[in-house]
């Protein structure tokens, strides 16, 4: 049934895109509605083609673009709501790396025992090869200033599940992929903030204390959540008494805030323990959300596969929203910017790959750096610009690189696959499951 709804929305897609050659031609403004609605039914429909089926996300990620280029106003207000406010922000942002949270394991840390080695070359990889060459394209197209720190932004950022879901698919070396994304996600916080300020302090002002403080709001909070819940899972009753009574005491402190307490806060304490007051809040909100989380899953089983689709969701949400918010600059410099996308990513692979070679790992492990490397958090980035209050700007690079990032990391995943590093050997996988990040290619 579902076979047969994608094929008929093929079809319809390209009726469509007939419709709106001829309203382009008659001058009728409809054909920016015919154009989304092609791109919508060909979304749908592209999970009929076999050999497309892999790029439906991506094909909806460039959909969400169109619609936005076309009907910008629709993405930036509905109404009185403001899609751009910060605190709307930052709750879709944590909601995608809590659906993508869930996916990972306290068990991919323990990767760091056997594989210490490969980590520590995929985060001197990870942090070097491509904020340098992100610093460098930006010279060489020298784009305005704050398009500029986003070229910078994306290369800073650490690796997300997409690289996971590619180097499950190329069948390499999926435990230290896991690891390295695992351990890059806890550093992030700091490293990031480091190379921004030293390449992009010029571009953009860039206070580290904050962007640190942005960073483990958007990124470990959540992250933290999905973890505890995994915690959860796996512990014995008694322990999930004593958690009851922390979430309670969590729960109520929070309560309190908006009661009273954050006002208390503020006439007594310095700006430096508000701020310490601020995650200390964000970390109690952690734990009564991987808790409440985890008591959700045990009413609805298949919660956990449905996650990933929310991070789908999110994601496209902020590539809609990023376009919107920087539509004149997209249609002034997108095809420059999609080129330093290309060569950008291109780069990662290759250098990731090489590099990794040259320090001794093995073809396979080398394979997965190359997707470590070449593959960032494109949400991570997209957020840190929202909360800057430069989504049309410094947010633009994340909105351009994701969709070729997982175009290209597709293509490469496949081709790895077909021609594996050899044939007779098995590929080493984590204990738990991982089928499940699938999703992220769809």
């Amino acid at each position: 049934m579902i076979g047969k709804l994608q094929r008929i929305s093929l079809y319809i897609s390209f009726l469509a895109v007939v419709c709106m050659g001829g309203m382009f031609l008659a001058k009728n403004d409809l054909w920016q509605l015919f154009m989304v609605a092609a791109a919508c039914f060909f979304s749908v429909g592209i999970g009929a083609v076999s050999y497309l089926k892999g790029y439906q996300y991506t094909a909806w990620i460039i959909t969400a673009v169109i619609a936005a280029l076309c009907y910008p106003s629709n993405f930036l207000h509905w109404g009185d709501l403001d899609l751009r406010h910060p605190w709307l922000v930052l709750l879709v942002i944590q909601f995608v790396m809590f659906g993508m949270g869930v996916q990972m394991k306290l068990k991919d840390f323990s990767g760091l025992k056997t594989s210490f080695r490969g980590v520590l070359v995929g985060l001197l990889c990870q942090f070097s090869i491509m904020p340098i060459i992100g610093f460098i394209l930006t010279r060489v197209f020298d784009f305005e200033p704050e398009i500029a720190a986003g070229v910078i932004l994306i290369g800073a950022c650490s690796s997300g599940l997409a690289s996971n879901v590619m180097v499950y698919i190329a069948r390499s070396n999926l435990v230290l992929s896991v690891t390295v994304t695992a351990v890059a996600t806890l550093v992030a916080p700091f490293l990031t903030p480091l190379l921004m300020k030293v390449l992009a302090g010029t571009l953009v002002e860039i206070e580290f204390v904050n962007m640190m403080i942005q960073i483990i709001k958007i990124v470990l909070v959540p992250i933290g959540a999905a973890l505890l819940y995994d915690h959860l899972k796996n512990t014995n009753h008694r322990v999930l008494k004593k958690m009851n009574v922390i979430v309670l005491i969590c729960f109520t402190w929070l309560i309190a805030l908006p009661l009273g307490l954050w006002k208390f806060l503020e006439t007594h304490l310095s700006d430096e323990a508000l701020q310490s007051a601020e995650i200390f809040g964000f970390i109690l909100s952690a734990i009564v959300a991987g808790a409440v989380y985890y008591k959700l899953t045990g009413y609805f089983t298949g919660l956990d596969r449905f996650m990933p689709y929310v991070s789908m969701f999110g994601i496209i949400y902020f590539t809609a929203i990023t376009t919107a918010a920087g539509r004149d600059n997209l249609l002034r410099i997108g095809p420059l910017l999609f080129l330093a996308s290309v060569i950008h990513n291109t780069l990662g692979y290759i250098f990731g790959y090489w590099f990794s070679r040259a320090l001794k790992l093995d073809k396979n492990s080398a394979r997965s750096m190359a997707f470590e490397v070449g593959l960032q958090n494109g949400g991570m980035a997209s957020g840190l610009a929202a909360v800057m209050g430069k989504l049309g700007t410094v947010g633009l690079a994340a909105a351009v690189f994701s969709p070729w990032m997982n175009i290209s990391g597709s293509l490469l995943a496949n081709y790895w696959k077909r021609n594996p590093v050899d044939a007779k050997k098995t590929v080493r996988k984590p204990k738990h499951k991982f089928g499940i990040l699938k999703s992220f290619q769809k």
